[in-house]
């Protein structure tokens, strides 16, 4: 859509990490509001929260190799009037302090921006271990807790911005390697609030995260196909957006969800949730079916995990001939 102010996907895009457009985010934030701090474990550099921390010395810590310090520290700033960010890999925040998080910060409803950086398989030859599949599922339970994961870089930096200025806990999900860059300066953000960000009129292709870009590529394959598909950017997965994604199912009448992370209860479930309770229509799920990652290069775990353009489009078609029967 024009109006949407996307990039065209069929040209060559520029790529950047989306953890770099937080740390541009967070520097512009701290400088912005004096109340917004930093706090990091011992991944400053990694998770781009080094901008802040040099501009910033006196208003940023560094916690170590301690993450359910990291998230109860972050939970007391914010009961004493502070924006608290604070940042790790996402295998270790949340995936390791999940219950601090549960009850310092949502229980108490403190207004703590949780940071997981390095999420999903396209982390590469890290394997296993720091392929964080789980988060957006361990996140989107907890009652108060907002879960956003920007789709590059541009919209990371506008997501940071908007955390910033938000009353209640927040998650933000970032990828580790560079992404292309699909938006620009003036694409719509809004916590809460997803975009159409191609119009269709046969199939709904709903996305998060680095996986809005292979819908769009897909996109662009089913066209070519005769089939004409919508892409909806799901920047916030919690809140979800019902309002947007039930009138674009009830004008296509099928959906295929696309998420680099577990599809038990990730984007596909909510998806699932929210058509079952109000609009039934046949959906697909791509994502990660129930087993952990394994070390190679992101190209290659992403196409053998069944999460790229090409699997999408499969999955369109499946869909949709299960649609017309």
């Amino acid at each position: 859509m024009s109006d949407i102010h996307l990039l065209d996907v069929s040209g060559k895009l520029e790529s950047e990490p989306i953890r770099k457009g937080f740390g541009k985010g967070l520097l512009e934030a701290g400088k912005r509001n004096s109340n917004v701090v930093a706090a990091c474990a011992d991944l400053t550099d990694s998770t781009q929260m080094s901008l802040f921390a040099k501009e910033f010395p006196e208003r940023f810590i560094e916690i170590g190799v301690a993450e359910q310090n990291l998230v109860t520290v972050g939970s007391g700033l914010a009961a004493m009037g502070k924006i608290p960010f604070v940042s790790s890999y996402a295998a270790f925040s949340p995936g390791r302090n999940w219950e601090q998080i549960r009850t310092t910060i949502c229980l108490n409803d403190r207004p703590v921006k949780v940071v997981g950086s390095h999420a999903g398989v396209s982390v590469g030859p890290d394997g296993a271990t720091h392929q964080m599949l789980e988060d957006i599922s361990l996140m989107r339970v907890l009652p108060n807790m907002v879960v956003i994961a920007p789709c590059d870089s541009v919209e990371a930096e506008k997501a940071t911005l908007a955390m910033a200025a938000h009353p209640k806990p927040n998650y933000l999900r970032l990828a580790r390697e560079a992404t292309p860059i699909i938006t620009s300066q003036d694409t719509p953000f809004e916590i809460g609030q997803a975009q159409v960000f191609r119009e269709g009129s046969d199939i709904t292709l709903i996305a998060t995260g680095t996986m809005t870009y292979q819908a769009l590529l897909a996109a662009k394959e089913l066209h070519r196909d005769g089939v004409s598909a919508e892409v909806i950017h799901v920047a916030t997965i919690k809140p979800l957006d019902t309002e947007t994604i039930l009138k674009s199912v009830k004008k296509t009448g099928a959906a295929v969800t696309a998420e680099e992370g577990q599809i038990i209860g990730g984007l596909g479930g909510a998806i699932a949730e929210t058509l079952s309770e109000n609009y039934p229509a046949p959906l697909k799920r791509i994502g990660m079916k129930d087993r952990f990652g394994e070390s190679g290069s992101p190209d290659q775990l992403l196409e053998h995990f069944g999460l790229d353009a090409k699997h999408i489009r499969l999955a369109a078609h499946v869909i949709i001939d299960k649609k017309l029967k």
